[in-house]
């Protein structure tokens, strides 16, 4: 009985300094990595202005301030991560960031790899030409033997609908650019004939670049929504706060402050 008592005491010793050293020592609570579940990581492409833009330094735009509030609502921390537009879905399905928030619509395809919001802004795809330019209409390049050279954003759906539309029909040619600007500039070094893209963006540009319109006609309409990956617990926690500022007007307040309403 002796014998146990000492072995029982020695253990309840050693188990004593080790407690102590966990206390004190390199492996500590206080050291140990944040929680990532209290912060929110936005992935964009921060060249879709007015939804994202750098102003100096900051990421700043419609999505940046919906997300910042959807953030500040539910008491978490909150991060941008910049990077390309054909980047984010995959950043969000691996987990490197909590959703994607980028102008970005819904489309059927998407849907197969992610899951979306509730919609809180509509989009418009327009067709941006050099003044002059014998495509005057969306119509003309679905003409009978087109053959135009439309340059888009990778990933975006101004590409994906010019693929779909026009260039498995044989009507186009598509160029596929890592930035929106990017295809704009091509446009005006005649690289391309047209560029399809979002209107927001699109005014933009031509009040940019000398030269450039916005055909009448649209291409497409859509809705803007924010992506998680499947099945991801925050979906419903995101988009309940999503709703609400919607409800109290706080979304519409925002996308006011950056696109008039005329």
């Amino acid at each position: 009985m002796k014998k146990f008592m000492k072995g029982l005491m020695a253990t309840t010793m050693v188990f004593a300094m080790m407690t102590s050293l966990v206390g004190c020592g390199g492996g500590s609570e206080a050291e140990a990595p944040a929680d990532t579940t209290d912060k929110l990581v936005m992935a964009t492409n921060a060249a879709f202005p007015p939804y994202e833009y750098y102003e100096g330094e900051e990421i700043v735009g419609i999505d940046a301030e919906i997300a910042a509030a959807i953030a500040e609502k539910l008491g978490m921390e909150f991060e941008i991560e910049d990077m390309e537009f054909d980047a984010i879905i995959p950043a969000v399905t691996s987990g490197k960031a909590s959703f994607g928030m980028a102008g970005m619509t819904v489309t059927e395809e998407r849907m197969q790899s992610v899951d979306f919001s509730t919609s809180y802004a509509k989009g418009v795809q327009v067709v941006i030409v050099k003044e002059g330019s014998d495509i005057t209409s969306v119509d003309d390049l679905f003409a009978e033997g087109a053959s135009n050279i439309v340059g888009v954003q990778t990933g975006t759906t101004g590409d994906l609908y010019s693929t779909w539309d026009l260039e498995d029909a044989g009507l186009a040619t598509v160029e596929r650019f890592n930035k929106g600007g990017d295809a704009v500039l091509a446009l005006t070094q005649d690289k391309v004939d047209c560029v399809v893209i979002d209107n927001e963006p699109a005014k933009e540009f031509v009040a940019a670049n000398e030269g450039l319109v916005i055909l009448d006609t649209e291409y497409a309409i859509e809705d803007y929504a924010i992506c998680f990956a499947k099945d991801s617990e925050l979906t419903a926690q995101v988009n309940g706060a999503l709703e609400e500022l919607i409800a109290d007007g706080t979304v519409q307040a925002i996308i006011d402050k950056y696109i008039s309403a005329e």
